[in-house]
């Protein structure tokens, strides 16, 4: 078992130092809050994240959570696109190291 805290991004009051502090912690658990539902996170804030973290001496392998729409939920509008986007965004967090 790996030790996570949860971040919620650079404005967080709990800086990577602070969380890097407590014993035993090995890792953070984060995302892209800024980017709509359904949308592809961009891989270069992907990168800069990721960048950002592991540069306080911290991994980056989990993600809280890719957002699921409502239009995959309830299978309606553009739900198809966001599939494909959903999909996208899972193989961009793959190449910075996300496990799951």
């Amino acid at each position: 078992m790996k030790m996570t805290f949860r971040w919620y991004g650079y404005d967080d009051k709990n800086t990577l130092d602070y969380i890097r502090q407590i014993p035993g912690m090995t890792g953070v658990v984060t995302a892209l809050y800024t980017v709509p539902v359904g949308e592809v996170w961009p891989e270069d804030e992907v990168a800069r994240l990721h960048d950002y973290v592991t540069s306080h001496g911290l991994e980056m392998e989990v993600i809280e959570s890719v957002p699921v729409s409502e239009d995959i939920k309830l299978r309606r509008g553009d739900y198809k696109r966001h599939i494909e986007n959903f999909k996208e965004n899972i193989r961009i967090l793959s190449r910075h190291g996300v496990k799951c």
